[in-house]
């Protein structure tokens, strides 16, 4: 996704406040509530969108798929999974909170966030395997962006700044949840939000960058071997060991 911009965030625990998400139930339909009565943790989705194929926007065509979409299709690259998480435990009581990244490359990522017992934790896809989810053992949001930190370094990515947007509040009355076509709108105003600065030394992003390019060239895989690594969730099938 390309480029975005933090505001203040929902400063309560996750399984607080959302706009009755019980109203909406009857909306979806029941392949949706059955799964949605399944994925009742972000352990579970991170466990499902593990499973699911990452989107490759196959013929070059651009998609932005609600979660009624990823049900449909199948797939999902990293915004729509961040959606389909949103969407599932808002159900379950955790407000819909993403957090977007900014690169200097503009390839941004998205994540889903929340708080578990005063701890951020996250939920994510990604063809990257330092880019997907986190064990909810970070003191704050910016604690959390910064574990991607070394893990986005590859040839051309670089965090500059993170931002969490509450998509309850953002998004107003668009249908960002069942929409059955694509919306873009979500991923505008991503890009216009105000995103916070992470700022880092060049130098180690230098030594970052060229310890990627060593490992790629010398096993023709993306590592994994970062520091932190037990603070990620498990991996999808095709990054493990």
């Amino acid at each position: 996704m390309p480029r975005r911009r933090d505001s203040g965030i929902g400063s309560r625990d996750s399984k607080t406040r959302t706009a009755n998400p019980e109203s909406r139930i009857a909306t979806f339909s029941r392949r949706e509530r059955r799964l949605i009565a399944r994925l009742r943790t972000p352990a579970a989705v991170q466990r499902y969108l593990n499973e699911l194929p990452y989107n490759q926007e196959p013929g070059g065509r651009a998609t932005l798929r609600s979660f009624r979409g990823v049900v449909r299709e199948g797939c999902a690259h990293c915004l729509e999974a961040a959606l389909f998480a949103a969407v599932v435990l808002e159900a379950h009581g955790y407000p819909p909170l993403v957090l977007s990244f900014e690169s200097i490359d503009e390839l941004d990522h998205v994540i889903f966030v929340y708080r578990q017992n005063g701890r951020w934790g996250s939920v994510a896809r990604s063809r990257d395997p330092g880019l997907h989810g986190r064990r909810p053992v970070f003191a704050t949001p910016r604690a959390l962006a910064l574990s991607y930190f070394d893990p986005y370094v590859d040839f051309t990515g670089r965090v500059t700044g993170y931002a969490v947007v509450d998509l309850a509040t953002a998004m107003g009355d668009y249908e960002w949840r069942l929409a059955a076509t694509n919306v873009w709108k979500v991923e505008r105003v991503l890009l216009d939000f105000p995103h916070r600065p992470i700022r880092s030394s060049d130098a180690r992003v230098a030594r970052l960058r060229a310890w990627y390019r060593a490992f790629r060239t010398r096993h023709g895989r993306k590592p994994i071997e970062y520091r932190g690594r037990e603070r990620w969730t498990p991996l999808p099938s095709e990054f493990r060991d």
